[in-house]
């Protein structure tokens, strides 16, 4: 199957951009990077008004490194429940808040290597830091990106680490540091994985529907 056009490509990111101005977990370039971090690490397989609501709680007992490594494990969990892995998730909160301290002056790292090193973080979580706190260029790949790029055309892959790989050869650089922004949103309000809301999509013309069974 030919890849879509980039003048295509660029249309849809056109649109959704007028649609979706506000990140899901409401995080922005004005959102502090450690409460970008710490947001992205508790969004992990948890819906996103449920991280929002467990930032809102945690943040108003810590918004610092130093403060937040000075809280107890059972404390955060208690904090940011129901988030999924609670548990799991406030111990690693306490242990990067201290490695942020310790090893980093207090300042969230600004590049991709330094950031997997603390806990809890991965690539994924990495490059959503890199473009939403530091505007540095990186592609966030969850399951939306992944499913709805490969819906649209853009990428032919079989997992999240194929999907970014392909995706910064499809996408124009200055078009990353957003990206996530806009398919997440798409994916929650319309691109569903099983039964997408085609006869609303505001891009149903410029999209081939690959992969869809069914829709409404």
């Amino acid at each position: 199957m030919p890849k879509p056009s980039r003048k295509r490509t660029l249309e849809v990111i056109c649109v959704l951009s007028s649609l979706y101005p506000e990140h899901p977990l409401k995080i922005s370039a004005h959102t502090p990077p450690f409460e970008v971090l710490v947001a992205t690490v508790m969004s992990a397989r948890t819906k996103d008004p449920v991280t929002v609501e467990a930032a809102r709680r945690l943040f108003a007992a810590a918004r610092t490194p130093g403060e937040m490594r000075k809280l107890a494990p059972e404390r955060v969990a208690k904090l940011i429940y129901p988030v999924g892995f609670y548990n799991v998730k406030a111990a690693a909160l306490v242990e990067l808040a201290a490695a942020i301290a310790d090893d980093f002056g207090g300042v969230v790292p600004k590049t991709r290597e330094e950031l997997m090193t603390l806990p809890g973080v991965g690539r994924k979580t990495a490059n959503l830091v890199l473009s939403v706190a530091f505007n540095i260029p990186a592609i966030c790949v969850d399951t939306h990106m992944h499913r709805i790029c490969n819906r649209f055309g853009w990428v032919q892959t079989e997992n999240v680490d194929e999907t970014e790989q392909a995706l910064m050869k499809v996408l124009p650089k200055d078009t990353w540091v957003d990206i996530n922004r806009l398919i997440v949103n798409h994916g929650q309000q319309v691109c569903a994985p099983t039964s997408p809301k085609c006869s609303i999509c505001p891009v149903a013309a410029l999209c081939p529907r690959i992969g869809v069974v069914r829709s409404r």
